[in-house]
Parts: C-alpha cells; sequence; structure tokens
C-alpha cells in the first residue's frame, strides 16, 4: 500500500512555468510554430540540464513555449488535474510575469489565461488554486517593484501574494524591499526563495529584509542553530522541496536533507515539487519521499498539509473549507 495513501495533500511552491511536461511542451510548440531544440529533452518525461545556472537555461527555454493566455490556461488545468489525481486538494503556484513579457503576453492576458486553468480544474477536479506572482530576482529590484505596481493596479482575489525566485546570489533581499511592501500593504502574502543555492546567511537577510512569513526552501538553515530557532519561533512556513534539493545537489542524498531535524526542530514545514519535470517527481511522490526516505507516519503527513494549507496566502473561508478535508481524512481508518 502506498505510504500517502488517503492523504489530501497540498502543495504552496511550485513554478507553472516549470510544471510542463515535455509533452505539452512539444504540443504547444507545434500548436505556436516554435521550433524546440531536442537536447533540451532528457526524455520523455523530465528535462536535461547540468547545474543551476544550467537548470535556469532550460527552465527558460522550455517556459518560452507559451505564447498565448490558452496556452496557460492547458498549463494550468493539465497541472492541477495531474496534483488532483494524487490526491492533491490545494496548489498554490507561482506565475512569473516577466517571463510571460519576454513571450509577448500581457499581464492582463497572462493572468485570465491562470485564472481560467484554475476555475476549469476546479469545475472538474474538485481542486483548488491560488497564484502568487514572482518577480526574477536577477532581473533586479526595479521589475519587481514595477510587477508589484501592476499587481496593485490589476488586483485579483486569485492573486494571494507575491514571491521572488531566481538567482539567490544576486543582489540583497532588502533591495526588494519597496516591492513587498507595496503587496504587504494590499494584505498579500509574501514568500522568498533563500537557503538554497546560498546558506543559512540567506535566509536570516530574507527574514530581516521583507515581510515574510513564509521562505521558499530554507533548508540550509540548518547550518546556523540559532536561525532554526528563530523560524521555529516566530513560525516561518518553510516551503521544503526535497526532490529538488537532492536533484540540484544541496544535499547529496536523503540522509543528509535536513527535513527531519527542522520539523524535530519544531519548525512549521511543507512539501513541495518545485519544477517537477526538471526533477522528475510530483506532489504524490514528494509525500512517498517523505513518509519512505524521512520515516514520517500518516498523522506527520497530514501536518503537512496542514502546516501548507495554514501558511497558505488564501483568504479565511478557502482555508477553512480545505482544513475540513483533512480533518475528515484524519478521522478516518485505512
Amino acid at each position: 500500500m502506498s505510504a500517502d495513501r488517503g492523504i489530501p495533500k497540498a502543495e504552496i511552491h511550485v513554478h507553472i512555468g516549470g510544471a510542463a511536461p515535455p509533452a505539452l511542451a512539444r504540443r504547444l510548440a507545434a500548436r505556436n510554430g516554435l521550433r524546440i531544440d531536442p537536447a533540451l529533452f532528457a526524455s520523455e518525461t523530465t528535462y536535461a540540464w547540468r547545474d543551476f545556472p544550467d537548470f535556469l537555461r532550460a527552465f527558460d527555454a522550455a517556459s518560452a513555449v507559451f505564447r498565448k493566455p490558452v496556452d496557460l490556461r492547458d498549463l494550468v488545468y493539465d497541472y492541477l488535474g495531474a496534483c488532483a489525481r494524487e490526491g492533491a486538494i490545494y496548489v498554490e503556484f507561482f506565475a512569473s510575469p516577466d517571463h510571460a513579457a519576454d513571450c509577448g503576453i500581457s499581464y492582463a492576458g497572462h493572468l485570465q489565461g491562470l485564472i481560467d486553468g484554475i476555475d476549469d480544474a476546479e469545475r472538474d477536479f474538485g481542486i483548488v488554486g491560488r497564484i502568487v506572482m514572482i518577480c526574477v530576482r536577477h532581473l533586479g529590484p526595479d521589475r519587481a517593484l514595477a510587477l508589484a505596481r501592476r499587481m496593485k493596479a490589476e488586483p485579483h482575489p486569485y492573486v494571494v501574494g507575491i514571491g521572488m525566485g531566481g538567482d539567490e546570489t544576486r543582489f540583497h533581499c532588502r533591495d526588494f524591499a519597496p516591492a513587498y511592501r507595496i503587496a504587504a500593504d494590499m494584505g498579500l502574502g509574501c514568500t522568498v526563495h533563500a537557503g538554497e543555492i546560498v546558506g543559512a546567511e540567506s535566509v536570516r537577510a530574507a527574514l530581516d529584509g521583507l515581510p515574510v512569513t513564509r521562505i521558499g526552501h530554507g533548508v540550509r538553515a540548518i547550518e546556523d542553530r540559532r536561525l532554526v530557532d528563530r523560524i521555529a519561533r516566530e513560525g516561518i512556513v518553510l516551503e521544503v522541496c526535497p526532490g529538488s534539493n537532492l536533484a540540484l545537489k544541496v544535499f547529496p542524498d536523503a540522509a543528509a536533507h535536513p527535513l527531519r531535524r527542522l520539523i524535530d526542530a519544531g519548525c512549521r514545514v511543507s512539501v513541495s515539487s518545485d519544477d517537477p519535470p526538471f526533477f522528475d517527481t510530483s506532489i504524490g511522490r514528494e509525500y512517498r519521499r517523505a513518509a519512505e526516505d524521512f520515516e514520517l507516519d500518516r498523522r506527520a503527513l497530514l501536518s503537512l498539509t496542514r502546516t501548507a494549507i495554514e501558511g497558505s496566502f488564501a483568504d479565511r473561508a478557502t482555508k477553512s473549507r480545505l482544513l475540513a478535508r483533512v480533518a475528515e481524512a484524519a478521522d478516518q481508518r485505512l
């Protein structure tokens, strides 16, 4: 019996632009009259890359096939459907208007495609989706500020937060504080990638410089016990992606990965898939990994889901509805 059987799942750290399997990327490229380099693919289900900078290159190449709002609708619909089939009830995904703009899609068109995919998936699969608009760190703080201003000018209830990905070695978190202040003043949630490629000091800079309640990855906080204690004390939710961390060699193997140690230290932890076809994973596989590699039992797996939903940026009514589904599953005896 699968370790995650009957566990309702939720993920709050997945880049929707990095969630298209090769088959969908090929289909959209053909639909849009684009040539896609066969060397981009490692297999029928995964992409080829060598290291973190090369991963970013491959990500950009794969996401370049999205040229119309309907492409984004199809991506979101397909991804949420796949998650629902693995038992997921909530997905809060990152979307990059900067990548969309590079492909000629306006902010409004980008957003509409995402909304259509969310609505169609909830109708057909019963899964709830929400959006965190993400700026790209290595593009600089001015682009982040422009994004925040656009989010303020064109709000939508499905856009629940702001985040930042990209090259963690570039700029300082405080450089992006003006953009984050706009979002926070709107009542949006705030998260940021930190403590993945760069060490514990990156997490500390994020907590000191930005109004975040979550950290994307954050796993290298384990290098500083006082920082781990702070994360636990302040109730910061860590968006941990073990499969991604292992694929990118942040840690050499599961035995070295700190997921269990962070939980044991009292940190609030969720698990997510990050960029699933790049790392040969899925939300279902991440829950199975949590059970099998980190020896989390049914109660602990349910806690991962509960933490993801409680730490999500969804509105209170949506959270209550989702948490009721988790509570119902917790009462069941398989």
